[in-house]
Protein backbone atom coordinates (compact mmCIF):
# COMPACT_ATOMS: atom_id res chain seq x y z
CA UNK A 1 0.00 0.00 0.00
CA UNK A 2 2.89 2.25 0.80
CA UNK A 3 4.52 1.68 -2.50
CA UNK A 4 1.54 2.41 -3.99
CA UNK A 5 1.25 5.88 -2.37
CA UNK A 6 4.47 6.71 -3.04
CA UNK A 7 3.81 5.58 -6.67
CA UNK A 8 0.94 8.18 -6.86
CA UNK A 9 2.80 10.63 -5.44
CA UNK A 10 5.72 10.09 -8.08
CA UNK A 11 3.32 10.25 -10.97
CA UNK A 12 1.52 13.40 -9.56
CA UNK A 13 4.96 15.12 -9.07
CA UNK A 14 5.93 14.41 -12.46
CA UNK A 15 1.96 15.35 -13.73
CA UNK A 16 2.86 18.74 -11.82
CA UNK A 17 6.41 19.28 -13.45
CA UNK A 18 5.33 18.57 -17.21
CA UNK A 19 2.41 20.96 -17.09
CA UNK A 20 5.06 23.58 -15.14
CA UNK A 21 7.21 22.77 -18.30
CA UNK A 22 4.40 23.09 -20.61
CA UNK A 23 3.48 26.85 -18.91
CA UNK A 24 7.22 27.90 -19.25
CA UNK A 25 7.43 27.41 -22.68
CA UNK A 26 4.05 28.41 -23.92
CA UNK A 27 5.20 31.61 -21.72
CA UNK A 28 9.07 31.72 -23.01
CA UNK A 29 7.78 31.09 -26.92
CA UNK A 30 4.78 34.09 -25.81
CA UNK A 31 7.79 36.62 -24.58
CA UNK A 32 9.95 35.57 -27.52
CA UNK A 33 7.04 36.71 -30.36
CA UNK A 34 5.97 39.87 -28.43
CA UNK A 35 9.66 40.57 -28.50
CA UNK A 36 10.01 39.95 -32.46
CA UNK A 37 6.71 41.90 -33.15
CA UNK A 38 8.19 44.81 -31.40
CA UNK A 39 11.53 44.67 -32.68
CA UNK A 40 9.92 44.98 -36.13
CA UNK A 41 7.21 47.15 -35.60
CA UNK A 42 9.64 49.77 -34.43
CA UNK A 43 11.90 49.07 -37.63
CA UNK A 44 9.02 49.73 -39.28
CA UNK A 45 7.88 52.93 -37.47
CA UNK A 46 9.38 55.46 -39.68
CA UNK A 47 8.11 54.01 -42.98
CA UNK A 48 4.75 54.29 -41.37
CA UNK A 49 5.20 57.18 -39.62
CA UNK A 50 6.09 58.69 -43.02
CA UNK A 51 3.07 56.92 -45.16
CA UNK A 52 0.15 58.14 -42.15
CA UNK A 53 1.55 61.68 -43.20
CA UNK A 54 1.96 61.06 -46.83
CA UNK A 55 -1.90 60.23 -46.95
CA UNK A 56 -3.25 62.92 -44.88
CA UNK A 57 -1.03 65.03 -46.93
CA UNK A 58 -2.92 63.30 -50.24
CA UNK A 59 -6.18 63.87 -48.85
CA UNK A 60 -6.05 67.25 -47.93
CA UNK A 61 -3.21 68.37 -50.61
CA UNK A 62 -4.22 72.66 -49.92
CA UNK A 63 -1.45 74.85 -48.46
CA UNK A 64 -1.78 74.48 -45.00
CA UNK A 65 -0.89 70.49 -45.37
CA UNK A 66 2.35 71.92 -48.05
CA UNK A 67 3.04 74.08 -45.21
CA UNK A 68 2.87 71.10 -42.49
CA UNK A 69 5.11 69.23 -44.90
CA UNK A 70 8.11 71.57 -44.69
CA UNK A 71 7.40 71.69 -41.06
CA UNK A 72 7.86 67.92 -40.89
CA UNK A 73 10.87 67.61 -42.11
CA UNK A 74 12.56 71.53 -40.12
CA UNK A 75 11.26 69.36 -37.23
CA UNK A 76 13.70 66.35 -38.31
CA UNK A 77 16.56 68.81 -38.91
CA UNK A 78 15.51 70.28 -34.92
CA UNK A 79 16.15 67.34 -33.64
CA UNK A 80 19.14 66.33 -35.57
CA UNK A 81 21.33 70.00 -34.55
CA UNK A 82 20.09 69.59 -30.52
CA UNK A 83 21.79 65.70 -30.95
CA UNK A 84 25.06 67.40 -31.73
CA UNK A 85 24.87 70.37 -29.20
CA UNK A 86 23.73 68.09 -26.20
CA UNK A 87 26.30 64.87 -27.56
CA UNK A 88 23.97 62.76 -25.01
CA UNK A 89 24.67 59.29 -25.46
CA UNK A 90 22.13 55.92 -26.01
CA UNK A 91 21.59 53.72 -23.41
CA UNK A 92 23.56 51.13 -25.35
CA UNK A 93 26.21 52.90 -27.19
CA UNK A 94 27.13 49.87 -28.99
CA UNK A 95 23.96 49.03 -30.90
CA UNK A 96 23.91 53.28 -32.27
CA UNK A 97 26.93 54.81 -31.57
CA UNK A 98 25.22 59.04 -32.58
CA UNK A 99 23.92 60.61 -29.77
CA UNK A 100 20.40 60.23 -28.73
CA UNK A 101 19.11 63.36 -26.95
CA UNK A 102 16.79 64.14 -28.20
CA UNK A 103 15.05 60.88 -30.12
CA UNK A 104 13.88 61.79 -33.68
CA UNK A 105 11.63 59.24 -34.15
CA UNK A 106 9.66 60.07 -30.78
CA UNK A 107 9.82 64.27 -32.20
CA UNK A 108 8.54 63.24 -35.60
CA UNK A 109 6.17 61.07 -34.28
CA UNK A 110 4.29 63.55 -32.59
CA UNK A 111 4.44 65.64 -34.80
CA UNK A 112 2.51 63.92 -37.14
CA UNK A 113 0.27 63.11 -33.91
CA UNK A 114 -0.50 66.53 -33.41
CA UNK A 115 -0.83 67.11 -37.81
CA UNK A 116 -3.56 64.12 -37.64
CA UNK A 117 -5.29 65.47 -35.00
CA UNK A 118 -5.58 69.21 -36.11
CA UNK A 119 -6.84 67.76 -39.74
CA UNK A 120 -9.24 65.95 -38.61
CA UNK A 121 -10.31 68.40 -36.09
CA UNK A 122 -10.63 71.00 -38.70
CA UNK A 123 -12.71 68.58 -40.77
CA UNK A 124 -15.03 66.60 -38.84
CA UNK A 125 -14.99 69.07 -35.33
CA UNK A 126 -14.60 68.42 -31.93
CA UNK A 127 -16.57 66.14 -31.15
CA UNK A 128 -17.28 63.14 -28.62
CA UNK A 129 -15.89 60.93 -32.15
CA UNK A 130 -12.73 62.75 -33.02
CA UNK A 131 -11.77 63.16 -29.32
CA UNK A 132 -11.51 59.67 -28.29
CA UNK A 133 -10.10 58.65 -32.37
CA UNK A 134 -7.52 61.58 -30.85
CA UNK A 135 -7.33 59.96 -27.99
CA UNK A 136 -6.39 56.80 -29.87
CA UNK A 137 -3.86 58.42 -32.38
CA UNK A 138 -2.25 60.01 -29.12
CA UNK A 139 -1.75 56.45 -27.47
CA UNK A 140 -0.53 55.00 -30.71
CA UNK A 141 2.15 57.60 -31.37
CA UNK A 142 3.27 56.98 -27.24
CA UNK A 143 3.69 53.11 -28.10
CA UNK A 144 5.57 53.41 -31.03
CA UNK A 145 7.63 56.05 -29.25
CA UNK A 146 8.09 53.36 -26.49
CA UNK A 147 9.41 50.93 -28.57
CA UNK A 148 13.04 53.04 -28.71
CA UNK A 149 13.00 52.63 -25.17
CA UNK A 150 12.08 48.63 -25.17
CA UNK A 151 14.67 48.28 -28.18
CA UNK A 152 17.34 49.91 -25.84
CA UNK A 153 17.54 52.57 -28.64
CA UNK A 154 16.62 55.84 -26.15
CA UNK A 155 16.46 56.15 -22.62
CA UNK A 156 12.80 56.98 -21.49
CA UNK A 157 13.91 60.73 -21.02
CA UNK A 158 15.17 60.90 -24.47
CA UNK A 159 12.19 59.80 -25.96
CA UNK A 160 10.05 62.07 -23.61
CA UNK A 161 12.08 65.27 -24.59
CA UNK A 162 11.74 64.27 -28.06
CA UNK A 163 7.88 63.70 -27.71
CA UNK A 164 7.65 67.21 -25.89
CA UNK A 165 9.51 68.75 -28.65
CA UNK A 166 7.58 67.55 -31.60
CA UNK A 167 4.24 67.94 -30.37
CA UNK A 168 5.51 72.01 -29.34
CA UNK A 169 7.07 72.51 -32.63
CA UNK A 170 4.09 71.14 -34.10
CA UNK A 171 1.71 73.27 -32.32
CA UNK A 172 3.94 76.20 -33.06
CA UNK A 173 4.28 75.46 -37.39
CA UNK A 174 0.30 75.39 -37.12
CA UNK A 175 0.11 78.79 -35.04
CA UNK A 176 2.60 80.36 -37.48
CA UNK A 177 0.38 79.55 -40.45
CA UNK A 178 -2.67 80.79 -38.63
CA UNK A 179 -1.71 84.08 -37.15
CA UNK A 180 1.41 84.84 -40.20
CA UNK A 181 1.78 83.33 -42.63
CA UNK A 182 -1.81 82.58 -44.14
CA UNK A 183 -2.76 86.24 -44.34
CA UNK A 184 0.54 87.19 -46.19
CA UNK A 185 0.26 84.26 -48.36
CA UNK A 186 -3.34 85.51 -49.74
CA UNK A 187 -2.50 88.88 -50.24
CA UNK A 188 1.19 88.52 -51.81
CA UNK A 189 1.93 86.53 -54.77
CA UNK A 190 5.39 86.56 -53.83
CA UNK A 191 4.72 85.12 -50.82
CA UNK A 192 3.03 82.34 -52.54
CA UNK A 193 5.94 81.74 -54.64
CA UNK A 194 8.17 81.58 -51.67
CA UNK A 195 6.35 78.88 -49.58
CA UNK A 196 5.59 76.73 -52.46
CA UNK A 197 9.22 76.70 -53.69
CA UNK A 198 10.56 76.54 -50.26
CA UNK A 199 8.07 73.49 -49.39
CA UNK A 200 9.39 71.38 -52.63
CA UNK A 201 13.31 72.10 -52.10
CA UNK A 202 13.07 70.87 -48.60
CA UNK A 203 10.31 67.91 -49.68
CA UNK A 204 12.98 67.00 -52.50
CA UNK A 205 15.71 67.41 -50.17
CA UNK A 206 13.80 65.18 -47.44
CA UNK A 207 13.37 62.40 -50.26
CA UNK A 208 17.09 62.15 -51.13
CA UNK A 209 17.94 61.85 -47.58
CA UNK A 210 15.40 58.64 -46.88
CA UNK A 211 16.27 57.08 -50.12
CA UNK A 212 19.83 57.56 -48.93
CA UNK A 213 19.82 56.81 -45.46
CA UNK A 214 16.69 54.87 -44.98
CA UNK A 215 16.97 52.47 -48.55
CA UNK A 216 20.80 52.33 -48.99
CA UNK A 217 21.58 51.79 -45.54
CA UNK A 218 19.29 48.65 -46.00
CA UNK A 219 20.91 47.21 -48.57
Amino acid sequence: MADVLRNGDAEDVAVKLGAFEQQALIHDFSTSASARFNATLNSLSKWLVAAVFGIIFLWRHDTEALWAGSGSILNAGLSTVLKRILNQERPVSAIRSDPGMPSTHAQSIFYTVMFCIVSMVEYFGLNGITAVISALIFAIGSYLSWLRVSQQLHTTSQVAVGAALGFSFSVFWFWLWDAIVLDAFISHLWIRILVVLGTVAICVSFLLYMFRYWVLERN
